[in-house]
């Protein structure tokens, strides 16, 4: 099931929803609505011991087949994904987001990369620690679209310029509402739909690993190949430079290619 790669841009943020070592990572600032420009970027809920525990953004490479955020799919016993444009509220009712029902599609088999926190244990956000953060979903039903995201070419993260643009597409927090909230998660809102926001790729210099790519929202690219998922940010305000996991390392592309095939 190997997917074609062509040498286009996208980013997809991944958002941890509770349980994080920090506030979450993943925060779509001074974006806009999505408005049905990217239908393959998921939102997933993964469950811990049977519950709805946190939530990422991911990407759909085929109809049954998301790549997402190791430090989602890591420890889970489960979960579901969405590619809805809104989600709906939690009013109490079972079938409600978060838990199981019609607006997602459950998860059959669910991976996270070997290497992920391989003899490590919690850090907060080092590169020891997020190395390696991709998992994939594999859906139990399909997701039937028009298009899908690919995989980019090996490398190519080495071939873009400085400021090179990128986009930013997921279903994380919008902004943080400060002196109301009893603890960081209270103060940070989100208004369930699947946001987007231009960015670029920040100057090599001073970077942490050759694993992660370095990024700001300054620039936009209308492009739709995703290269990286986030990781880490550099304040606990989630708003400092972005440190997103490369797609793009060849390690990376061939358990991709391994687990699927």
């Amino acid at each position: 099931m190997k997917k074609a790669r062509i040498p286009v841009l996208a980013l997809v943020l991944s958002v941890m929803f509770i349980l994080c070592t920090v506030l979450p990572a993943g925060a779509i600032q001074f974006g806009t609505p999505d408005d049905g420009n990217h239908p393959y970027v998921v939102m997933c809920i993964f469950d811990v011991g049977g519950s709805p525990a946190w939530r990422t953004t991911g990407f759909l490479i085929s109809s049954t087949v998301v790549i997402t955020a190791g430090h989602g799919t890591y420890g889970t016993s489960g979960g579901r994904v969405t590619n809805s444009e809104t989600i709906p509220p939690y009013t109490g009712n079972a079938t409600d987001y978060p838990f199981p029902g019609p607006w997602a599609v459950e998860a059959a088999e669910i991976y996270t990369h070997p290497d992920y926190r391989t003899g490590l244990g919690p850090g907060n956000g080092l590169p020891q620690f997020d190395s390696y953060d991709v998992g994939i979903v594999i859906l139990s039903e399909p997701i039937c679209l028009c298009e899908y995201a690919a995989l980019p070419d090996p490398y190519l993260v080495d071939t873009l310029s400085n400021m090179a643009g990128v986009d930013l597409v997921g279903y994380g927090v919008n902004e943080q509402q400060r002196g109301g909230g009893v603890s960081p998660y209270d103060a940070w809102t989100w208004e369930r739909m699947r946001y987007y926001a231009p960015a670029n790729v920040v100057p090599g210099q001073g970077r942490i690993s050759d694993m992660f790519v370095k990024l700001t929202a300054i620039l936009l690219a209308g492009t739709n190949i995703v290269i990286a998922n986030n990781s880490f940010v550099t304040n606990a305000n989630c708003d400092g430079v972005t440190y997103a996991q490369r797609i793009d390392i060849p390690d990376v592309l061939d358990w991709i290619d391994d687990t699927i095939d």
